[in-house]
């Protein structure tokens, strides 16, 4: 017998909290007051005048094959954006969460979604994700425990700068040479 999947628990740098945005299927959840999270699609059909009275409670989902580029003009009118990983080895929205941060300039919440892996968790904090809807047994149990986990040492810069020592920063390729 196996073990059933657990719900989603939405978890941030700051630890587990309650989730206030519902995902949602087309245009009509916005006739309520709460906070939706629509299919690109979904949005898409959404005139100008509907995102901006919506916007404060409006975020759009991608999926790996969805175009940043068709919201792109429209992050304004977006206080979230989740980027779906439906299989552990399918990471374009890596680079989409990297792009909203660097490229568009994207301050509201980027959320992943579907299979956030244990593996996977710290790089996703370094491309700009700052939400997580977990439901991988093995990662809430360490992120319960308060393990976010990581490797020291980064060869690449992103979107969240490497920490700086006294040695200055800890990416391989800008290390001096030892005396």
């Amino acid at each position: 017998m196996t073990e059933a999947t657990p719900a989603p628990r939405l978890w941030t740098p700051e630890g587990f909290r309650d989730d206030g945005w519902t995902h949602a299927e087309d245009k009509s959840a916005l006739a309520g007051n709460s906070r939706v999270i629509l299919p690109l699609h979904a949005f898409l059909e959404l005139t100008a005048d509907q995102r901006e009275a919506a916007k404060e409670r409006l975020g759009v989902l991608l999926q790996p094959g969805d175009q940043l580029e068709e919201i792109s003009d429209s992050l304004d009118q977006l206080s979230l954006v989740a980027l779906a990983f439906p299989a552990f080895n399918d990471g374009r929205s890596f680079s989409k969460a990297e792009l909203l941060r660097s490229r568009h300039g994207f301050e509201g919440a980027v959320r992943a979604t579907g299979q956030v892996l244990v593996d996977q968790l710290p790089h996703m904090l370094r491309v700009g994700f700052n939400e997580f809807e977990v439901s991988h047994p093995v990662l809430l149990k360490r992120l319960e425990a308060g393990e976010v986990g990581g490797l020291p040492l980064y060869y690449q810069p992103t979107a969240k700068p490497a920490e700086v020592s006294e040695k200055g920063a800890k990416y391989a390729w800008r290390r001096a040479a030892g005396k």
